[in-house]
């Protein structure tokens, strides 16, 4: 079964709050949530592998470590996951950007794409799946479906705030797939949104209703 990892550091908790507040307005959100995704990218990716090679300083010779390894795919899921990109681009400014674009069919209330773009080498790639929001479990447990089928054998998802449905639907459909977050939030109200949640991160991040 795949990991869930909680990031609580200090200042995620401490930015966190902010990005909750409903008095956030759209402007104070995207930076809150870029910089939380950029301190969260320091934590996802400590497990990357390392090659020792050698450098010359100023002053001798010596070994160092790069990172070595599968190269990087960040993968948000449109549009919210789009706020988590740049905070992650700044630690991993050579990582590949695709979209995974998924809408609710309003009959049987699944997820259907309707845009997907990726690199080329996605099967060489480890992906970050982004999306500020796992609620019911359903847009994430979708967009991993379709990046297996393209072929992705390496995929990580992470979130802002999760409620347990989400997490549960997730690791049920992709026990392979390990899942960052900065809370795990009460549940999920009548309306599938999370409690005590953040509101709509689309919507907040864009202005809209």
């Amino acid at each position: 079964m795949g990991k869930v990892i909680v990031l609580d550091h200090p200042l995620i908790k401490h930015k966190l709050t902010f990005i909750r507040d409903k008095n956030t307005g759209s402007k104070e959100f995207r930076e809150l949530v870029k910089e939380v995704s950029m301190l969260m990218a320091y934590e996802v990716t400590r497990d990357l592998p390392l090659e020792e090679i050698e450098v010359e300083t100023p002053i001798t010779t010596t070994k160092a470590q790069i990172i070595s390894g599968k190269k990087l795919g960040l993968v948000p899921i449109l549009r919210a996951g789009l706020g988590m990109v740049d905070g992650m681009l700044n630690l991993l400014p050579a990582a590949k950007v695709g979209h995974v674009g998924l809408y609710r069919d309003p009959e049987t209330l699944k997820p259907v794409e309707y845009y997907c773009k990726l690199p080329y080498d996605i099967e060489e790639r480890e992906l970050i799946v982004l999306d500020p929001m796992l609620a019911t479990g359903g847009s994430a447990t979708a967009a991993i479906d379709f990046l297996k089928k393209k072929g992705s054998n390496s995929i990580k998802l992470v979130c802002l705030i999760a409620a347990p449905e989400g997490i549960d639907a997730v690791q049920k459909a992709h026990p392979d797939v390990d899942i960052y977050v900065a809370s795990i939030d009460e549940k999920l109200n009548e309306d599938a949104y999370i409690v005590p949640g953040l509101g709509d991160a689309g919507d907040r991040l864009f202005g809209t209703k």
